[in-house]
């Protein structure tokens, strides 16, 4: 299956004027090219501990078979070829307000647990149809570390409602956060949808949509970013946090110990 002439003449749009903003030679620097041997996930080696709760944390086993898939979302989906130009085009800046310069170096890092974790796994995957790009984590941290992680979130469509940035190539992108409703699954969660307008170099208009979600299942949590030139759907997001929850408790629910 393949777009739509309109869509299709959109997202050339979207490209083109992706490639004014990273048409110089620093920003060549800045851009990550694909890398086609890059794994579809990575997941670090720690060894199980308890929780402060007495459950086993998760094993790296377990961890990987709680991820959502390109299975999972839709032909359209593959294995992650590399990260996005726009990654390091448009996040890579500067704020003003202390939680809105957090909130970008966090997007910018895709790191929106910090430390403190145990088992964790991640799944980086693309939408070849639209170019947007979905990264799943799942971890084993505190669950109070985890809802404050939460209720941090929840404080930034009021405090980062609209602010401007400033990227490394020197122009200004008007930012918007909003809530982003969920569904109904885990013990907390969080989700938020942001928004980078403005120029790029050469004047060309460019629009930059993030999809953010954090859900806490018990003593673990996944963790998402979905994100895209133009329009980027929420129906993935909800998709995948649904699933996500589902499979992880199903982990949980079968035995650590079993897979």
């Amino acid at each position: 299956m393949t777009p739509s002439p309109a869509r299709a003449r959109s997202l050339a749009a979207s490209a083109l004027a992706l490639g004014a903003l990273l048409g110089t030679a620093s920003c060549d620097a800045l851009s990550t090219p694909p890398t086609a041997e890059k794994p579809d996930y990575a997941a670090t080696t720690a060894a199980p501990t308890a929780s402060p709760g007495g459950t086993p944390a998760l094993t790296q086993a377990q961890a990987q078979a709680a991820l959502v898939t390109a299975a999972d979302l839709g032909e359209q989906w593959t294995p992650t070829q590399g990260v996005a130009t726009w990654h390091d085009g448009l996040l890579k800046a500067t704020a003003q307000r202390p939680d809105c310069r957090r909130l970008l170096d966090t997007l910018y890092a895709e790191d929106l647990f910090g430390a403190n974790t145990r088992a964790h796994a991640v799944i980086g995957l693309d939408d070849v149809w639209n170019g947007s790009q979905l990264r799943y984590q799942v971890v084993t941290q505190s669950p109070a570390d985890v809802d404050r992680t939460v209720a941090w979130l929840k404080t930034l469509p009021a405090k980062c409602a609209e602010f401007t940035v400033t990227t490394a190539h020197g122009t200004v992108q008007n930012v918007q956060v909003t809530d982003a409703g969920l569904p109904g699954v885990g013990d907390a969660r969080q989700g938020l949808r942001i928004t980078l307008s403005g120029a790029t170099l050469n004047d060309e208009p460019v629009l930059l949509t993030l999809d953010v979600a954090v859900v806490r299942v018990g003593d673990d949590a996944i963790g998402l970013t979905h994100g895209g030139l133009g329009d980027v759907s929420p129906d993935v997001t909800q998709a995948a946090v649904q699933l996500g929850a589902q499979r992880l408790a199903e982990v949980r629910k079968t035995g650590r110990a079993q897979i």
